[in-house]
């Protein structure tokens, strides 16, 4: 019992040491290849949450933050003409771009916890999280986007396509379901022939003894 108390209080305090590493600004660690891993997880963590949510829900009626309005209105304001549909990385992290972003960004430090910590974005937002559709960008640029995205209609096409899948999938199910049936039936026909030959079997063991 202690060992194991003794390694639970170990994890316990990685644990801790991770979570205060990660609460640094990203400039504190440097290239810290364990730092690093554990902000990719977490990045990686958060994409697969949220790419769940516009999966099942509505992404219209969907709020990710307490001042979504001002993001959006903010946002808007500062990129009118930026295409979300299918982003452009060159709109996110040319020199010009960053330059454009930054007062932005800025805005909501102490407004959005966490604001420039490091988040996964989609490229083409009809689209998953695959490495090809990935880009590394600030938590507070992910948020201006995807609700801009959710409130313009953008994002249904995730949910809706995730919708489709299901009614196809229910569908098939029902044929799937009567051919199961019919099999379940032949496998009690066949369970019934074991039965009968389990107890001639027995019969004829007793009928020896």
């Amino acid at each position: 019992m202690e060992a194991t108390g003794g390694t639970e209080e170990l994890v316990s305090g990685e644990l801790v040491s991770v979570a205060h590493a990660l609460s640094l600004p990203a400039e504190s660690y440097g290239n810290d290849p364990d730092i690093e891993m554990a902000w990719a997880m977490r990045a990686m963590q958060h994409a697969e949450i949220y790419y769940k949510l516009i999966s099942s829900v509505d992404p219209q009626f969907l709020k990710l933050t307490k001042v979504d309005d001002q993001i959006y209105s903010e946002f808007r304001e500062n990129f009118k003409n930026l295409r979300i549909d299918i982003l452009d990385p060159e709109e996110l992290k040319s020199e010009t771009a960053k330059e454009k972003w930054r007062p932005f960004c800025l805005k909501f430090d102490g407004i959005v916890e966490d604001f420039n910590y490091g988040t996964l974005l989609r490229l083409n937002c009809s689209q998953g999280y695959t490495e090809e559709n990935t880009i590394f960008a600030p938590r507070i640029q992910f948020f201006a986007i995807e609700i801009a995205r959710n409130r313009e209609g953008y994002n249904k096409a995730v949910y809706t396509g995730i919708k489709d899948k299901e009614e196809k999938e229910a569908s098939n199910g029902g044929d799937k379901g009567a051919n199961s049936r019919e099999e379940e039936k032949g496998a009690n026909r066949e369970g019934e022939k074991e039965k009968e030959a389990y107890k001639e079997i027995n019969k004829s063991s007793e009928t020896t003894m």
